[in-house]
């Protein structure tokens, strides 16, 4: 097991892609903090699963990732119970989907706090406990959104540009600490966010729900196929390894060619 002996906090893991993440960072044998809501006894079977898995020791956490207080804590939290955290994931994310002249304000502040400002806290208090140990990989969940726009998704689209942004900057900052911080770039992804925002797509759009899947969703990605959440979370595990020791700074796409035109 290649992640013996290291931890790792995962923001947004208790469904989707972060929990994938989770399961490929225990599989290889680090303790694992999630992060997220749920229901208490889901959330402890994931617990059950990720320790059956590593050997090592799971928890979760339940900050609030638009609370600078509370991520700083759970971040406390991991260096007291393991000495790390060694590995950070930045995935906790939400969406919306409306035109600009009809935008909610609130929805762009909470979408920019957790997909945007939450990494900026956790990176923030985590850097110091890796430059102290003298190893650390940071991997932020951004999106093929990170990279090139779509209708209706200002704030998304403008959170992801920014997480890339902020990303290469503390790749910069701790190059020389054995550190390393990337992003992942993930095309449409078959998870919660993604289906929340079918209705929505369909109400601005006027569009059924198959015309959204294959019309708006599928017609980026020229596989015509979802990506993953297991795909994702194995580049991630790579990004975790010595073997990926010299890439930082980058935005790695995970999406069926969505951006390679």
């Amino acid at each position: 097991m290649v992640l013996t002996g290291k931890s790792a906090v995962v923001t947004g893991s208790t469904s989707g892609i972060g929990l994938a993440i989770a399961r490929a960072l225990a599989a290889e044998g680090a303790s694992v903090m999630l992060n997220g809501f749920g229901e208490e006894g889901a959330i402890a079977e994931m617990l059950g699963e990720l320790s059956g898995a590593s050997g090592a020791e799971a928890l979760h956490d339940g900050a609030d990732m638009t609370r600078p207080d509370q991520i700083a804590a759970m971040i406390e939290r991991a260096h007291a119970a393991w000495g790390g955290p060694d590995i950070l994931v930045n995935n906790a994310g939400i969406q919306h989907v409306a035109p600009i002249a009809d935008f909610p304000a609130e929805k762009w502040d909470a979408i920019l706090a957790i997909n945007l400002t939450s990494a900026f806290h956790t990176m923030r208090a985590a850097v110091p406990h890796m430059r102290a140990r003298g190893w650390g990989r940071i991997v932020s969940t951004a999106s093929a959104h990170s990279l090139v726009a779509s209708p209706n998704k200002s704030a998304y689209v403008a959170a992801k540009h920014g997480l890339v942004g902020l990303t290469k900057t503390v790749a910069l900052e701790t190059a020389a600490d054995g550190i390393t911080a990337n992003c992942v770039s993930p095309g449409y992804v078959w998870t919660p966010l993604v289906e929340r925002q079918i209705p929505d797509t369909m109400a601005a759009r006027g569009l059924t729900r198959e015309q959204v899947i294959d019309d708006v969703l599928l017609a980026a990605q020229p596989t015509k196929q979802f990506v993953t959440s297991e795909q994702v979370a194995a580049l991630v595990l790579f990004l975790c390894g010595e073997a990926a020791s010299a890439i930082t700074g980058a935005n790695l796409s995970v999406d069926g060619g969505w951006t390679a035109a």
